[in-house]
């Protein structure tokens, strides 16, 4: 009989090893000056980190079992820093005191690394292109979680007072009634994120109650951009006040636009071209605010055209085909939310605290983000298997390794070896548009953006705004 146990596979490391050498790449670049804990702490600041990102890839249902999971792995990475035993308490309380920060300094790594790895997929015709789109998550039914993500509407119908001879409604529409009302209480999580369409990784995020603006979040995460970034978004993210605050902030954009939209042609505000519109509402007009200048991009679908309307006026800076293959990338972040509700099984949180549920959305994202990006680095070797990645094979990969922490892996099944054939089949899926999903959304075809040529009257009111613009910029 060997030496060696049985439960033991042959090999040089363990998983715990192939855990760690993960680890320790994606937080090798990770600043941590700023971040200072307590001197009788156990926890160290790197080891907090590390047991938070497990504890999110971790596989058990339950997030105490996960934190248990997630230590025991962490103190064979960490043989400091990482206590011998914590309550879930306890390290929550610890983790929401310090995700704010941490996760900043995160995030800061994770982009660099992003940029060194793979420098020829970080940029799209000289731009940071970025999608944005937005989602919400189910959270658990609890007192703390609707006061804190409840729709407005609903918080304020509870506190009136319930009326005398309450109890069940007698009438059928009443109960029908009562049961919608019920379902709009549930609380929901809204999450707008930016997504970086080259790579297929996230880029950053906002949360709030299920009635947060989405817009609002996309502005508030594009005033921290770099100048070369270039926003994709649908057709939710349009309108004068929307856009004009894009261009107060300099970020450049590829929106798709529908019949709600009204475009202007021939204003003469600057020398046009082919595809030059305006977007200058009546409202905006009367106010003598200026009108914005775009170009606009027709592209044919697979169905029905798309008409695209970009910032970038330049056809040299960013030609038309370019703008069509910006937006068809866009898609992806439909796919990471399917990839992050289903495949990663957070489409319902199970906190039942809005703090504890905040800290769960925020490291459940990370730990993806850190996953996906490792896996990104295995298949360097293979650019074509970059664009090529499984997220399931890359999630089933990870959890293995932290399930058998202590074994040695067989030969070809360590991290390293599982997520550098991590890929999806090559073989060609058939169209299936024309199958009859019970559940499937039957949408109207999007109309055209109605394109008017503009009036007299609306060209030498444009020249008197743009006269007293250029004077205040002169005097200012």
């Amino acid at each position: 009989m060997s030496h060696r146990d049985r439960d033991c596979r042959t090999g040089s490391k363990t998983f715990a090893q192939d855990l760690s050498v993960a680890v320790q790449w994606l937080l090798a670049t990770l600043d941590l000056r700023d971040v200072k804990l307590r001197k009788d702490c156990t926890w160290s600041a790197k080891a907090l980190i590390s047991a938070a990102l497990l504890w999110a890839w971790s596989s058990e249902t339950a997030l105490t079992d996960r934190l248990q999971q997630a230590r025991k792995v962490a103190r064979r990475i960490w043989k400091r820093g990482v206590p011998a035993s914590t309550s879930y308490q306890a390290f929550i309380k610890l983790l929401i005191r310090w995700t704010t920060d941490l996760a900043a300094c995160l995030i800061l790594a994770l982009r660099a690394k992003m940029e060194q790895s793979s420098p020829e997929q970080f940029h799209i015709a000289g731009f940071l292109v970025l999608a944005g789109d937005g989602s919400k998550l189910g959270l658990c039914r609890t007192k703390s979680n609707e006061c804190r993500f409840s729709p407005a509407k609903t918080q304020r119908k509870n506190r009136k007072k319930k009326r005398r001879g309450g109890g069940r409604p007698r009438s059928r529409k009443a109960r029908d009634q009562r049961s919608r009302e019920k379902k709009a209480d549930s609380p929901q999580m809204a999450l707008t994120a930016l997504y970086h369409v080259g790579m297929r990784l996230p880029w950053d995020w906002r949360i709030g109650p299920g009635d947060s603006s989405e817009r609002a979040h996309m502005l508030e995460m594009t005033a921290n951009l770099p100048s070369n970034a270039l926003i994709a978004n649908d057709c939710g993210f349009v309108g004068y006040e929307f856009w004009s605050a894009l261009y107060a902030q300099k970020r450049h954009f590829v929106i798709r636009v529908g019949g709600n939209i009204r475009l202007l042609k021939r204003l003469g505000t600057v020398r046009e071209s082919e595809g030059i519109v305006y977007l200058w509402p009546n409202k905006v007009a009367k106010q003598k605010q200026p009108p914005l200048v775009l170009r606009l991009v027709v592209v044919q679908g697979a169905r029905h055209p798309w008409y695209l309307v970009t910032s970038v006026l330049d056809l040299q800076r960013l030609s038309d085909r370019q703008v069509a293959d910006i937006y068809a990338r866009r898609w992806r972040i439909e796919l990471f939310f399917r990839h992050f509700k289903q495949t990663f099984g957070r489409s319902k949180l199970r906190s039942h605290k809005a703090e504890h549920a905040e800290c769960e959305a925020h490291w459940s994202l990370l730990g993806l983000w850190t996953m996906l990006l490792y896996a990104h680095h295995q298949l360097s070797r293979d650019p074509k298997n970059q664009q090529r990645f499984s997220v399931a094979r890359v999630l089933r990969a990870f959890r293995q390794a932290m399930h058998e922490h202590k074994c040695r892996p067989e030969k070809g099944e360590s991290l390293r070896e599982l997520l550098r054939v991590a890929v999806i089949d090559r073989y060609k899926r058939k169209d299936k548009r024309s199958r009859g999903y019970p559940r499937k959304k039957y949408e109207s075809q999007a109309q055209p953006p109605q394109i008017l040529c503009a009036t007299t009257s609306q060209r030498e009111l444009a020249q008197q705004v743009m006269s007293q613009q250029e004077k205040k910029g002169l005097t200012a």
